[in-house]
């Protein structure tokens, strides 16, 4: 029976070599890898600025594994903290295991488990072997995954080990296999997480498969998976995505019905969205509730409340907020980019100027969304002089400009009544490659649509269609006030088109009173 028992240890021990010449929050009960940093996942903003606030005790076990030498063994770390007269400890090497991964340094993990199997500072149990199993498809793909998990002594091929197996194929988009070991897992009884149904969710989230969520949600109520608070943000953050208040709000009265308690990212989702709708009562509604739920001093939350304090005029909260921020032990620049862009929306340009100077001495000028925000604020309210001033700053910083650069300063040129030069600016723009992220991007399209407004007031139709073809693309022109902008521009150009309703109605947007009393200023113009 030993000799059973060594010869399964080596041919284990044997896949954990290999791995070793090839080259990431909090525990879960059925699944040690979190939810992926994704654009459902709103807690996801600058992750990489997060980790830098978190200063890791000197000397600890972890500081001392981050602190090595790229080729240097783990076991350097692991003999010098034995050598101080400390034992490894499972709760050194979790914590380790945890910051490691938020940090990304995958390869580094995946050696600190090895070692932990390999030595055996205390008995390894399943969420050891979890961890091993995780990095392992990270870094060398499923099937080794597979291999190592034959391995795993069969006490630990639990419901943990299974999970993170699942999660691991569909990391890497292999959806049949996952629902391979999904069947498996019923089979043995194995209960199935929340975030296996949360990673297929979000790999159907595209508009050409979204069909099979339903199907998805069906078998998460079959498989008896209790309805999660998760779940129902990834729902909430594509309907956002998609500008579709009326399925935002279904999915949040659903969210009521299955009694699941909404926590500060829901709020946070449905306030941005209602903003972004120019739906301004309900958005100061949730922006309540996001301050009741808010827990402690979440950088990530007071962010976005930055933002929302902006588009809702609020500058006695936003000054609140923004106190709030500098108490933090780091102000990151991303904080102070949205802090200049939300003072320059309610028009108070002196203080986003001394904020820009607070963030130029105390972090330097190292990118180019910090002069976009600045850039920003100076052409929404029209002074284009300092904004080029900017721009030629940001050329000596080496900081390239991109398309939303241009695109604010054609903005500030036409709120300059500068017009050629404003056409140039944007035909530049437009020579740059744009990616379909940013062209999606609330900056973006709220950019675009003053664009819009100002040739809609000037009547150029041409222009107008031109620039409403990318809202439209981006599904922008759900709202109202947008199609009203563009029957706004026939009105003032004294153009009838019989089309229009039909197209707005046919676009996702509903008319509302402005629209009929636009498109019967239009009909006076009928030949």
């Amino acid at each position: 029976m030993q000799a059973v028992v060594l010869l399964s240890e080596r041919r284990f021990f044997q896949i954990i070599r290999r791995t070793l010449s090839i080259r990431s929050h909090q525990t879960l009960s059925f699944c040690t890898q979190p939810p992926h940093h994704n654009s459902f996942d709103e807690s996801s903003q600058s992750n990489t600025e997060q980790e830098e606030e978190i200063i890791e005790e000197p000397n600890s076990l972890c500081w001392r594994i981050e602190r090595l030498a790229r080729g240097e063994s783990v076991g350097t770390a692991f003999r010098s903290w034995m050598g101080d007269g400390f034992p490894v400890h499972r709760g050194d090497i979790f914590h380790t295991i945890n910051r490691l991964r938020r940090r990304r340094f995958n390869k580094r993990a995946l050696e600190v488990m090895e070692w932990v199997i390999r030595e055996k500072p205390y008995r390894p149990k399943q969420l050891d072997y979890s961890y091993l199993l995780e990095f392992t498809t990270k870094l060398h793909g499923v099937s080794q995954g597979e291999r190592l998990f034959s391995h795993v002594p069969s006490e630990f091929q639990t419901d943990l080990l299974y999970n993170n197996l699942v999660m691991a194929c569909l990391d890497k988009g292999m959806i049949r296999l996952s629902l391979a070991y999904m069947r498996k897992m019923r089979e043995l009884g194995h209960p199935i997480s929340h975030l296996v149904f949360n990673r297929l969710i979000i790999l159907h989230s595209s508009p050409t498969r979204r069909k099979a969520i339903p199907k998805i949600l069906a078998q998460m109520k079959a498989d008896k998976v209790a309805p999660h608070v998760s779940t129902f943000n990834i729902l909430l953050k594509m309907e956002a995505s998609q500008h579709n208040i009326q399925g935002l709000v279904k999915v949040f009265d659903d969210m009521k019905r299955a009694k699941v308690e909404p926590n500060e990212i829901t709020y946070c989702i449905m306030a941005t969205a209602h903003a972004v709708a120019r739906l301004y009562t309900a958005c100061d509604a949730y922006v309540e509730e996001v301050e009741k739920c808010l827990t402690g001093n979440n950088w990530s939350t007071l962010d976005i409340l930055v933002i929302l304090y902006g588009c809702l005029g609020k500058q006695k909260e936003l000054e609140r907020t923004w106190g709030t921020i500098n108490q933090l032990p780091r102000v990151k620049s991303k904080s102070f980019v949205l802090a200049i862009e939300a003072f320059g929306k309610i028009g108070e340009v002196t203080r986003a100027e001394e904020l820009w100077s607070k963030m130029k001495s105390n972090l330097g000028l190292k990118s180019t969304e910090q002069f976009n925000s600045m850039i920003s604020v100076y052409c929404k309210h029209g002074f284009i002089t300092k904004a080029t001033g900017l721009f030629r700053e940001m050329e000596k910083n080496e900081c390239k400009p991109n398309a939303i650069t241009y695109r604010h300063l054609a903005h500030g040129c036409l709120k300059s009544g500068l017009i050629k030069e404003a056409l140039k600016t944007l035909e530049m723009g437009l020579d740059l490659t744009i990616s379909p992220m940013v062209k999606k991007s609330t900056p973006w399209l709220e950019t675009t649509l003053s664009i819009v407004e100002y040739f809609a007031e000037k009547g150029e139709v041409e222009n107008v269609e031109k620039f409403f073809e990318e809202l439209k693309n981006a599904k922008y022109t759900r709202y109202t006030f947008v199609y009203n902008t563009l029957i706004k521009a026939y009105v003032k150009a004294k153009i009838y088109d019989q089309n229009l309703l039909r197209r707005m109605i046919l676009g996702g947007a509903r008319p509302d009173s402005e629209t009929y009393s636009l498109f019967k200023l239009v009909e006076q113009f009928r030949t």
